[in-house]
Parts: structure tokens; sequence; C-alpha cells
């Protein structure tokens, strides 16, 4: 037998096992009528006191029954004239602000997956050669940087592109805390928040209240700077640090071109987070009188997977070749390879950390006070609920304030 059909034979073998193995549905999928998608490796908290990222991935149901993500050799989903469009920041300058991430574990490809959305998006270039990005520890040193993770490399592939969409010129530090636990994030808060030059700090994880989140607060205490934080993925529910009195809590819609004067319309997005906090006091700012607590969220912008934002991740367990981008798309690997679009409130929580380091008002910004003082100057979304609450305003959107999507999305930079 000549090598190359031995090498055929042995393919097609692996092939019928890979889909034999494949039968059964992801773990973590999702579907909303045609709508399909996938929670990232590190969707779920994998032990006492653990957080988890909030991001979904538009998925695909494989020819074996198998729903795994879907993803392209080119640029898919909302692009960052998309979303500058959207929201009307189209001209705006962050004039070299800083953007901080904080997420858990390393992504040991996060910039060179960086360069290549920028690169073929047309952004300029943000490397750590030309001062623009800096990844360091939940300490701030650069090294030793954390375990790598695959599902965490997706996430932050997700954050640091909506900070490039948004505002690309503003700088961009990445904290990676050593794990998803309370107090590792925490540190990378505190750290990300002292930095000179930092403005807003994205947080986009979470997890379900408890006793004691009213102490871990105190990481989320920096007057002065913006600190964002996704308002959860599962529908109607509380999570923190969204809930905590110290964080703009963001949530998300759907987001959908349109022939209207805007040029797009906005629903409250089914998988949101919201509701009325267990245990946070209610923030001055807040006035809503449904909730005695902390209300969520308060702020929004697009976290629909179906109407996702493109990505650019290829940190995976199994190479760059077509086996390994099949094995992918049949869900039976971790990680990314190439474009994918993407959603949760993992996306919305890094731009409006943007908007934050656009308007500039660094200094002034108290917790998430501003929005509400300048509400005026946020599109209102007012059709779309995320769950069951009696037809209350805390799940279901409407004028004015409401839970799923808070006072509205950016219309320019005004409200921030």
């Amino acid at each position: 037998m000549k090598p190359r059909q031995r090498s055929a034979i042995i393919l097609g073998t692996l092939v019928a096992l890979v889909l034999a193995l494949a039968a059964a549905p992801s773990a973590g999928a999702a579907v909303s009528g045609s709508n399909l998608s996938v929670g990232f490796g590190c969707a779920t908290a994998k032990g006492a006191g653990q957080l988890h990222c909030l991001g979904r991935i538009r998925a695909h149901r494989a020819s074996n029954g198998k729903i795994a993500p879907l993803t392209v050799s080119t640029p898919t989903g909302l692009l960052p004239a998309d979303l500058q469009s959207a929201y009307k920041l189209s001209g705006t300058h962050g004039n070299g602000r800083t953007v901080a991430i904080v997420d858990a574990q390393d992504d040991p490809k996060a910039e060179a997956d960086l360069g290549v959305y920028r690169s073929k998006l047309g952004l300029p270039a943000c490397t750590t050669a030309n001062g623009c990005f800096k990844k360091v520890n939940q300490n701030g040193q650069a090294s030793p940087l954390p375990a790598t993770d695959y599902g965490w490399a997706e996430e932050i592939s997700l954050d640091l592109d909506m900070v490039s969409a948004i505002c690309p010129d503003c700088h961009i530090l990445l904290v990676e805390a050593n794990t998803p636990d309370t107090g590792s994030l925490g540190t990378a808060v505190d750290t990300a928040a002292a930095t000179p030059g930092v403005v807003a700090v994205s947080n986009s994880y979470g997890g379900a209240e408890d006793s004691t989140i009213l102490a871990a607060d105190a990481h989320f205490n920096h007057p002065g700077v913006a600190i964002t934080a996704s308002s959860g993925d599962s529908g109607y529910g509380v999570s923190w640090p969204a809930s905590s009195q110290y964080v703009t809590a963001v949530g998300g819609t759907t987001l959908k071109k349109a022939s209207n004067a805007r040029g797009w319309t906005e629903t409250a997005w089914s998988g949101a987070g919201s509701g009325c906090s267990a245990y946070e006091p209610k923030p001055s700012w807040q006035h809503d009188t449904g909730c005695a607590k902390r209300t969520v969220a308060d702020v929004s912008a697009v976290a629909d997977p179906a109407t996702g934002v493109g990505v650019y991740d290829t940190y995976n367990s199994c190479g760059t070749s077509s086996y390994c981008d099949l094995l992918i798309s049949l869900g039976l690997v971790q990680g990314l390879d190439g474009w994918a679009a993407v959603g949760g409130t993992s996306a919305s929580s890094p731009i409006i950390a943007s908007v934050y380091a656009l308007a500039g008002n660094t200094g002034s910004t108290t917790y998430g006070s501003y929005p509400y003082t300048h509400a005026s100057a946020l599109f209102d979304v007012t059709s779309g609920s995320n769950g069951s609450c009696g037809g209350s305003y805390l799940c279901t959107a409407g004028s004015g304030y409401d839970g799923p999507t808070g006072l509205g999305t950016p219309n320019g930079t005004g409200g921030f």
C-alpha cells in the first residue's frame, strides 16, 4: 500500500471515530429559536468561590447533531465600523487613555491574535513594542504569568478586540489573575485601577451572590476609575460583581441594522442578566422603586450571539491543521482557530468601558452614577424581555429605566 493511500485510510478512520464520539449534544449549548450558541470553555465555575466568564460563541449544528462553535477564515459578525456606527462613536478619540481588561489565566497568543484582528480590520497596531499593549499578572508584573487556559483565552480575545473596535487609539492593559476566584480577580482589579493612565476597567465574569460579596466589594471601590461588569448570560437573575454598588453593571441587547434614522434597532437580549440584589445596598443614584436594594443593570450594549461581534482567536488544543479545524467544528477540542461571531455580556462590558475612555471624564466618574444624570444622551431600549418576573421592569424593557438594558445604550459619549 502506498503511503498516500495509507494516510487517507487513517484519516478516514479518524474522522469516522470523531463523528461517532461527537454524537452527544455540546455542554453549555443554548438554542433560541433557530439561533445556536455555545459558552466559552470558562463559562462554568469549577468550584466554590470561583467565578466564570460570560461569553457565548455563535454555533452550528454539525452533521452528527452536535452543537459546536462556528469558526471561519474571514471576519464575521459586527465589526468596528458597525459598532461605531450603531453607537455614534465615529470620529471620537481616546487620546492614548488606557482601558484595562481583567481576566483569569493566561492567553499566550493574546498579542498575536490582537495583531491579526487590528491589521485585518484596518486598525492601527497595538503592541508591546509601540507601548500600546501590555500584559501583566495580577500583581502587575510581566512574569510569572498564570497557567494557560483555552476558555479564558476566548474571553481575553473578545475583550481585547472590543476595546480595539470601540477605541482604536486607546492603550490596552491586560491583567491576568492567577485563578478565577474572587481573591485573585479582586487583586487584579486593584492592580489595574492603580496603574497610571488607566481610566476604565472591564470585568467580563461573574457568579451567584452570597454573604461574602460585601467584603469583596472593596476591590471595586476605585472612585475616578470607571469599573464595568457584565450582568450575566442566563437571563433574569443577578450576578456579582455586576451587582456591586461600586461598578457600572452592563446588560445586553440584540442589535440589528435597520432603515430608520439611526440605522439600527435594539431590543433587550433574552440572555442578559438583571434583577434586584439580595445583599447590595441601593446606591443613591438609583431611583427605581421596585427594588429596595441595588438593581442590575445600569446601561447596556450588544450581547446577543445571534447578532454577535467579530472576534479572532487561535489558541486551541490541536494546532492549525485542517484536521484541527474539523475537531473544533465538531466541538471535540478546546479553543478556536480563526474568526467567530461572539456575544454574551462579556462583549458589552468592554464596549462600555471603552466608551468611558472615549468620553475622557478622567477623575470625575463616581461608580455607575454618571449615566443616571445624563440618560438623555443614551438610546433608550424599549422592547424585549429576559425572563419572567410578573411583568416587572426588572425583566422587561420599556421606556426609561429597566433591568435588562438599564438606562439604554451609547449614543455618542455624552452619557459617560
